[in-house]
Protein backbone atom coordinates (compact mmCIF):
# COMPACT_ATOMS: atom_id res chain seq x y z
CA UNK A 1 0.00 0.00 0.00
CA UNK A 2 1.53 3.75 -0.87
CA UNK A 3 1.14 5.75 2.05
CA UNK A 4 0.52 9.94 1.20
CA UNK A 5 2.74 12.06 3.51
CA UNK A 6 0.69 13.56 5.92
CA UNK A 7 2.20 17.19 4.93
CA UNK A 8 1.15 16.39 1.33
CA UNK A 9 -2.49 15.45 2.24
CA UNK A 10 -2.94 18.60 3.84
CA UNK A 11 -2.04 20.85 0.81
CA UNK A 12 -3.96 18.89 -1.16
CA UNK A 13 -7.34 19.29 0.93
CA UNK A 14 -6.80 22.95 1.17
CA UNK A 15 -6.48 23.62 -2.27
CA UNK A 16 -9.58 21.68 -2.68
CA UNK A 17 -11.49 23.58 -0.24
CA UNK A 18 -10.13 26.77 -2.25
CA UNK A 19 -11.55 25.38 -5.69
CA UNK A 20 -14.89 24.52 -4.05
CA UNK A 21 -15.07 27.67 -2.69
CA UNK A 22 -14.39 29.83 -5.77
CA UNK A 23 -16.93 28.00 -7.60
CA UNK A 24 -19.75 27.89 -5.42
CA UNK A 25 -18.85 31.97 -5.39
CA UNK A 26 -19.33 32.47 -8.83
CA UNK A 27 -22.24 30.96 -8.92
CA UNK A 28 -23.91 33.14 -6.32
CA UNK A 29 -22.44 36.23 -8.15
CA UNK A 30 -24.12 34.77 -11.61
CA UNK A 31 -27.43 34.12 -10.19
CA UNK A 32 -27.38 37.35 -8.46
CA UNK A 33 -26.97 39.12 -11.78
CA UNK A 34 -29.53 37.21 -13.49
CA UNK A 35 -32.13 38.81 -11.07
CA UNK A 36 -31.25 42.30 -11.60
CA UNK A 37 -30.89 42.70 -15.65
CA UNK A 38 -34.32 43.07 -16.28
CA UNK A 39 -35.35 46.70 -16.76
CA UNK A 40 -37.19 45.65 -20.03
CA UNK A 41 -40.39 43.28 -20.23
CA UNK A 42 -39.15 39.88 -20.34
CA UNK A 43 -40.42 38.62 -24.04
CA UNK A 44 -40.65 35.78 -26.39
CA UNK A 45 -39.86 38.20 -29.64
CA UNK A 46 -38.47 41.26 -30.57
CA UNK A 47 -39.41 43.13 -34.05
CA UNK A 48 -38.74 46.72 -35.58
CA UNK A 49 -42.76 45.96 -37.02
CA UNK A 50 -46.48 45.48 -35.02
CA UNK A 51 -46.86 42.14 -35.92
CA UNK A 52 -50.63 41.70 -33.90
CA UNK A 53 -52.76 40.78 -36.39
CA UNK A 54 -55.56 40.65 -33.94
CA UNK A 55 -57.90 43.83 -32.69
CA UNK A 56 -56.23 46.74 -30.94
CA UNK A 57 -58.14 47.02 -28.07
CA UNK A 58 -55.93 49.24 -25.47
CA UNK A 59 -53.30 52.08 -26.33
CA UNK A 60 -51.63 53.33 -23.53
CA UNK A 61 -48.38 55.89 -23.80
CA UNK A 62 -46.68 55.68 -20.20
CA UNK A 63 -44.60 59.34 -18.61
CA UNK A 64 -41.66 58.03 -20.40
CA UNK A 65 -43.11 57.93 -23.62
CA UNK A 66 -43.14 54.35 -24.05
CA UNK A 67 -45.91 52.72 -25.98
CA UNK A 68 -47.98 49.59 -24.60
CA UNK A 69 -50.49 47.84 -27.31
CA UNK A 70 -52.87 46.09 -25.91
CA UNK A 71 -54.39 43.03 -28.33
CA UNK A 72 -57.58 40.83 -28.32
CA UNK A 73 -55.48 38.03 -27.80
CA UNK A 74 -52.02 37.98 -28.38
CA UNK A 75 -50.73 39.32 -25.55
CA UNK A 76 -49.22 43.22 -25.03
CA UNK A 77 -46.23 45.01 -27.34
CA UNK A 78 -44.49 47.48 -25.29
CA UNK A 79 -42.45 50.07 -28.12
CA UNK A 80 -39.76 51.87 -27.20
CA UNK A 81 -39.28 53.90 -30.25
CA UNK A 82 -37.18 51.37 -31.88
CA UNK A 83 -38.64 47.92 -31.60
CA UNK A 84 -41.34 46.13 -29.98
CA UNK A 85 -40.97 43.49 -27.52
CA UNK A 86 -43.91 40.99 -26.97
CA UNK A 87 -45.13 39.18 -24.00
CA UNK A 88 -47.62 36.71 -23.33
CA UNK A 89 -49.52 34.28 -20.40
CA UNK A 90 -46.06 32.97 -21.36
CA UNK A 91 -44.12 35.72 -19.42
CA UNK A 92 -46.78 35.73 -16.47
CA UNK A 93 -49.95 37.61 -18.26
CA UNK A 94 -52.77 37.37 -16.55
CA UNK A 95 -54.44 36.73 -19.81
CA UNK A 96 -53.60 37.78 -23.52
CA UNK A 97 -57.16 39.61 -24.09
CA UNK A 98 -56.50 43.38 -23.30
CA UNK A 99 -58.74 45.70 -22.17
CA UNK A 100 -57.58 48.66 -20.38
CA UNK A 101 -53.30 50.25 -19.69
CA UNK A 102 -52.64 53.04 -17.22
CA UNK A 103 -49.83 54.03 -15.40
CA UNK A 104 -49.71 54.50 -11.47
CA UNK A 105 -47.90 57.06 -9.37
CA UNK A 106 -45.22 55.06 -9.10
CA UNK A 107 -44.91 54.39 -12.89
CA UNK A 108 -45.96 50.98 -12.60
CA UNK A 109 -48.05 49.51 -15.35
CA UNK A 110 -51.23 48.38 -15.15
CA UNK A 111 -53.35 45.91 -17.62
CA UNK A 112 -56.87 44.88 -17.31
CA UNK A 113 -57.05 41.79 -18.74
CA UNK A 114 -60.20 39.14 -19.88
CA UNK A 115 -59.37 36.82 -16.78
CA UNK A 116 -57.28 39.40 -13.97
CA UNK A 117 -55.16 42.14 -13.45
CA UNK A 118 -51.61 42.35 -14.04
CA UNK A 119 -49.15 44.92 -12.96
CA UNK A 120 -45.70 45.38 -14.92
CA UNK A 121 -42.99 46.64 -12.32
CA UNK A 122 -38.99 46.53 -12.72
CA UNK A 123 -39.06 43.69 -15.53
CA UNK A 124 -41.64 41.84 -13.08
CA UNK A 125 -45.59 40.59 -13.60
CA UNK A 126 -47.62 40.12 -10.65
CA UNK A 127 -51.44 39.23 -10.98
CA UNK A 128 -54.41 40.32 -9.19
CA UNK A 129 -57.21 37.28 -9.81
CA UNK A 130 -60.58 39.67 -11.03
CA UNK A 131 -63.03 38.39 -8.47
CA UNK A 132 -62.72 37.16 -4.82
CA UNK A 133 -64.51 36.13 -1.78
CA UNK A 134 -64.75 39.33 -0.04
CA UNK A 135 -66.58 41.87 -2.26
CA UNK A 136 -67.17 44.88 -1.08
CA UNK A 137 -70.81 46.56 -1.05
CA UNK A 138 -70.35 49.97 0.63
CA UNK A 139 -67.75 51.45 -1.57
CA UNK A 140 -67.14 54.28 0.38
CA UNK A 141 -64.98 52.09 2.71
CA UNK A 142 -62.17 52.01 -0.19
CA UNK A 143 -60.07 54.62 -1.90
CA UNK A 144 -57.81 54.28 -4.66
CA UNK A 145 -57.52 56.03 -8.30
CA UNK A 146 -56.72 52.78 -10.10
CA UNK A 147 -60.08 51.29 -11.10
CA UNK A 148 -60.06 47.88 -13.14
CA UNK A 149 -62.59 46.26 -15.33
CA UNK A 150 -63.93 43.23 -13.57
CA UNK A 151 -65.61 39.90 -13.41
CA UNK A 152 -68.09 39.64 -16.03
CA UNK A 153 -71.24 40.19 -13.57
CA UNK A 154 -71.03 41.87 -10.45
CA UNK A 155 -68.74 44.64 -9.81
CA UNK A 156 -65.71 46.45 -10.57
CA UNK A 157 -62.34 46.48 -9.14
CA UNK A 158 -60.66 49.67 -6.76
CA UNK A 159 -56.59 49.53 -6.13
CA UNK A 160 -55.65 51.67 -2.94
CA UNK A 161 -52.06 51.05 -3.24
CA UNK A 162 -52.00 47.69 -1.33
CA UNK A 163 -55.05 46.06 -1.52
CA UNK A 164 -56.65 45.02 -4.75
CA UNK A 165 -60.93 45.92 -3.75
CA UNK A 166 -64.25 44.38 -5.52
CA UNK A 167 -67.13 46.19 -5.60
CA UNK A 168 -70.47 44.97 -5.62
CA UNK A 169 -72.80 46.96 -7.91
CA UNK A 170 -76.23 48.33 -6.55
CA UNK A 171 -77.79 46.52 -9.36
CA UNK A 172 -81.48 47.51 -10.00
CA UNK A 173 -84.57 46.46 -8.21
CA UNK A 174 -86.41 45.02 -11.39
CA UNK A 175 -82.86 43.16 -12.85
CA UNK A 176 -84.07 39.98 -14.81
CA UNK A 177 -81.99 36.96 -14.35
CA UNK A 178 -80.25 37.24 -18.08
CA UNK A 179 -79.01 41.12 -17.44
CA UNK A 180 -74.91 40.98 -17.97
CA UNK A 181 -73.51 43.63 -15.80
CA UNK A 182 -69.83 43.41 -16.71
CA UNK A 183 -67.73 46.41 -17.42
CA UNK A 184 -66.93 48.09 -20.56
CA UNK A 185 -65.59 51.29 -19.89
CA UNK A 186 -64.41 53.60 -17.05
CA UNK A 187 -64.15 57.84 -17.60
CA UNK A 188 -63.93 60.30 -15.03
CA UNK A 189 -65.41 63.48 -15.29
CA UNK A 190 -63.88 66.93 -14.34
CA UNK A 191 -65.02 66.62 -10.54
CA UNK A 192 -63.81 63.58 -10.36
CA UNK A 193 -66.68 61.81 -10.30
CA UNK A 194 -66.38 57.41 -11.88
CA UNK A 195 -68.51 57.04 -14.42
CA UNK A 196 -68.97 53.08 -15.01
CA UNK A 197 -70.22 51.46 -18.51
CA UNK A 198 -71.71 47.87 -18.04
CA UNK A 199 -73.83 45.91 -20.37
CA UNK A 200 -77.05 46.81 -18.60
CA UNK A 201 -76.40 49.72 -16.87
CA UNK A 202 -74.14 53.04 -15.98
CA UNK A 203 -73.17 53.51 -12.79
CA UNK A 204 -71.70 56.80 -11.57
CA UNK A 205 -69.32 57.24 -8.03
CA UNK A 206 -68.72 61.28 -6.42
CA UNK A 207 -66.73 59.06 -3.44
CA UNK A 208 -70.21 59.10 -1.46
CA UNK A 209 -73.31 57.52 -3.51
CA UNK A 210 -73.12 55.25 -6.08
CA UNK A 211 -76.31 56.02 -8.88
CA UNK A 212 -78.01 54.01 -11.48
CA UNK A 213 -78.62 54.80 -14.77
CA UNK A 214 -80.59 51.98 -16.43
CA UNK A 215 -83.16 51.30 -19.33
CA UNK A 216 -85.59 53.72 -17.59
CA UNK A 217 -83.46 56.65 -16.41
CA UNK A 218 -81.95 56.77 -19.52
CA UNK A 219 -85.51 56.81 -21.37
CA UNK A 220 -85.02 53.72 -23.68
CA UNK A 221 -88.35 53.02 -25.89
CA UNK A 222 -89.95 49.27 -25.45
CA UNK A 223 -87.99 48.38 -28.32
CA UNK A 224 -84.50 48.79 -27.13
CA UNK A 225 -82.82 47.70 -25.19
CA UNK A 226 -79.12 48.83 -22.66
CA UNK A 227 -75.94 47.52 -24.68
CA UNK A 228 -73.87 49.97 -23.52
CA UNK A 229 -70.09 49.20 -24.57
CA UNK A 230 -68.48 53.02 -23.83
CA UNK A 231 -68.71 55.96 -21.97
CA UNK A 232 -66.46 59.37 -21.92
CA UNK A 233 -66.43 62.27 -19.36
CA UNK A 234 -65.42 65.19 -21.62
CA UNK A 235 -64.52 68.24 -20.37
CA UNK A 236 -67.47 70.27 -20.43
CA UNK A 237 -69.30 67.87 -17.88
CA UNK A 238 -71.50 66.19 -20.47
CA UNK A 239 -71.15 62.37 -20.62
CA UNK A 240 -71.41 60.61 -23.88
CA UNK A 241 -72.81 56.65 -23.94
CA UNK A 242 -72.24 54.29 -26.78
CA UNK A 243 -74.44 51.96 -27.28
CA UNK A 244 -74.12 48.91 -29.06
CA UNK A 245 -77.50 49.24 -31.82
CA UNK A 246 -78.98 52.02 -30.58
CA UNK A 247 -76.31 54.30 -30.92
CA UNK A 248 -75.17 57.61 -28.83
CA UNK A 249 -77.15 58.47 -25.84
CA UNK A 250 -75.94 62.01 -24.38
CA UNK A 251 -76.35 63.06 -20.56
CA UNK A 252 -76.25 67.23 -20.17
CA UNK A 253 -77.38 69.44 -17.49
CA UNK A 254 -79.67 66.99 -16.36
CA UNK A 255 -81.44 65.92 -19.64
CA UNK A 256 -80.82 62.65 -21.61
CA UNK A 257 -81.35 62.34 -25.21
CA UNK A 258 -80.71 59.46 -28.05
CA UNK A 259 -77.95 61.97 -29.92
CA UNK A 260 -77.88 59.70 -32.93
CA UNK A 261 -81.34 59.75 -33.17
CA UNK A 262 -81.75 63.88 -32.87
CA UNK A 263 -79.16 63.64 -35.48
CA UNK A 264 -80.66 61.07 -38.03
CA UNK A 265 -78.02 59.10 -37.49
CA UNK A 266 -80.07 56.00 -37.31
CA UNK A 267 -81.74 54.59 -40.18
CA UNK A 268 -85.27 54.19 -40.11
CA UNK A 269 -85.48 50.30 -40.80
CA UNK A 270 -82.69 49.51 -37.92
CA UNK A 271 -83.81 46.62 -35.91
CA UNK A 272 -82.38 49.37 -33.14
CA UNK A 273 -82.31 45.31 -30.52
CA UNK A 274 -78.48 44.31 -31.01
CA UNK A 275 -75.66 44.19 -33.19
CA UNK A 276 -77.18 43.79 -36.39
CA UNK A 277 -75.04 45.43 -38.75
CA UNK A 278 -75.61 49.17 -39.85
CA UNK A 279 -76.15 50.83 -43.14
CA UNK A 280 -73.40 53.64 -44.50
CA UNK A 281 -74.01 57.04 -42.97
CA UNK A 282 -75.54 55.61 -39.11
CA UNK A 283 -74.35 56.01 -35.62
CA UNK A 284 -75.85 52.84 -33.74
CA UNK A 285 -72.69 50.98 -33.21
CA UNK A 286 -69.84 52.76 -31.28
CA UNK A 287 -67.68 50.88 -29.28
CA UNK A 288 -65.28 54.22 -29.02
CA UNK A 289 -65.46 57.76 -27.56
CA UNK A 290 -62.68 60.56 -27.16
CA UNK A 291 -62.16 63.94 -27.26
CA UNK A 292 -59.56 65.88 -28.97
CA UNK A 293 -57.93 68.90 -27.82
CA UNK A 294 -60.37 71.32 -29.90
CA UNK A 295 -63.12 69.47 -27.90
CA UNK A 296 -64.37 67.97 -30.61
CA UNK A 297 -66.15 64.80 -29.91
CA UNK A 298 -64.82 61.27 -31.50
CA UNK A 299 -66.82 58.20 -32.11
CA UNK A 300 -65.78 55.03 -33.62
CA UNK A 301 -68.44 52.73 -34.60
CA UNK A 302 -68.06 49.31 -35.30
CA UNK A 303 -69.48 49.39 -39.05
CA UNK A 304 -68.75 53.18 -40.52
CA UNK A 305 -65.85 54.46 -39.21
CA UNK A 306 -64.92 57.29 -37.40
CA UNK A 307 -67.22 60.16 -36.81
CA UNK A 308 -66.32 63.60 -35.41
CA UNK A 309 -68.39 65.82 -33.59
CA UNK A 310 -67.75 69.49 -33.66
CA UNK A 311 -70.29 71.33 -32.04
CA UNK A 312 -72.54 72.13 -34.92
CA UNK A 313 -71.90 69.07 -37.85
CA UNK A 314 -70.60 65.34 -38.38
CA UNK A 315 -67.86 64.19 -40.26
CA UNK A 316 -67.67 60.77 -41.42
CA UNK A 317 -64.28 58.92 -41.99
CA UNK A 318 -63.46 55.66 -43.29
CA UNK A 319 -59.94 54.82 -41.77
CA UNK A 320 -59.63 50.94 -42.32
CA UNK A 321 -58.10 49.90 -45.67
CA UNK A 322 -59.60 46.50 -44.52
CA UNK A 323 -62.83 46.49 -46.08
CA UNK A 324 -63.76 43.22 -44.16
CA UNK A 325 -62.71 44.31 -40.47
CA UNK A 326 -63.68 48.32 -40.95
CA UNK A 327 -64.18 47.67 -36.40
CA UNK A 328 -62.93 50.59 -34.43
CA UNK A 329 -61.97 49.14 -31.22
CA UNK A 330 -60.67 52.40 -29.42
CA UNK A 331 -59.37 55.45 -29.75
CA UNK A 332 -56.60 56.99 -27.64
CA UNK A 333 -54.94 60.51 -27.15
CA UNK A 334 -51.44 60.02 -26.38
CA UNK A 335 -48.76 62.54 -24.67
CA UNK A 336 -48.46 64.84 -27.71
CA UNK A 337 -52.94 65.28 -27.50
CA UNK A 338 -52.19 62.94 -31.00
CA UNK A 339 -56.04 60.89 -31.48
CA UNK A 340 -54.94 56.52 -32.16
CA UNK A 341 -57.29 54.70 -33.71
CA UNK A 342 -56.92 50.54 -32.68
CA UNK A 343 -58.41 48.55 -35.39
CA UNK A 344 -59.83 45.15 -35.61
CA UNK A 345 -57.74 44.04 -38.05
CA UNK A 346 -54.60 45.14 -35.54
CA UNK A 347 -53.54 48.59 -37.16
CA UNK A 348 -53.14 51.21 -35.83
CA UNK A 349 -54.16 54.86 -37.45
CA UNK A 350 -53.52 58.75 -36.45
CA UNK A 351 -55.63 61.34 -37.33
CA UNK A 352 -53.04 64.14 -38.92
CA UNK A 353 -55.99 66.46 -38.65
CA UNK A 354 -57.11 66.17 -42.59
CA UNK A 355 -56.48 61.93 -43.24
CA UNK A 356 -55.76 58.87 -41.56
CA UNK A 357 -51.45 57.78 -41.12
CA UNK A 358 -51.04 54.06 -40.03
CA UNK A 359 -48.54 54.27 -37.16
CA UNK A 360 -45.77 51.93 -35.65
CA UNK A 361 -45.01 50.47 -39.17
CA UNK A 362 -47.44 47.65 -39.00
CA UNK A 363 -47.15 45.67 -41.89
CA UNK A 364 -50.33 44.50 -44.02
CA UNK A 365 -52.63 41.81 -42.65
CA UNK A 366 -52.68 39.48 -45.40
CA UNK A 367 -56.16 38.15 -46.83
Amino acid sequence: MNHIPKAKMNKKLIYLIFVLTLNFSCVEKKSTKIETINPEPIATSKTDTLKFTSAIRAIFQDSKGNYWLGSHNEGVSFYNGKSYDYFTTKEGLSDNQIRSIQEDENGRIWFGTANGISVYEKGKLTNYPSKNNNGILDWNKTHGDLWFYAWEEDGINRFDGINMNYLIFPKPKNKQPDKSYGVTGISKDKAGKIWIATYSALFSYDNKMVNIFDAEKLKLKDNEQLHIRSVLADSKGRIWIGNNGIGVLLIENNSIINFSEKNNLIHPTSTRRGGNKSLPGTLEHPFAIEEDLDGNIWFGDVYTGAWKYDGLKFTNYSISDNPSKPMIWTIYKDNQNNLLFGMADGNIFKFNGKTFEKQFKNYEVKQ
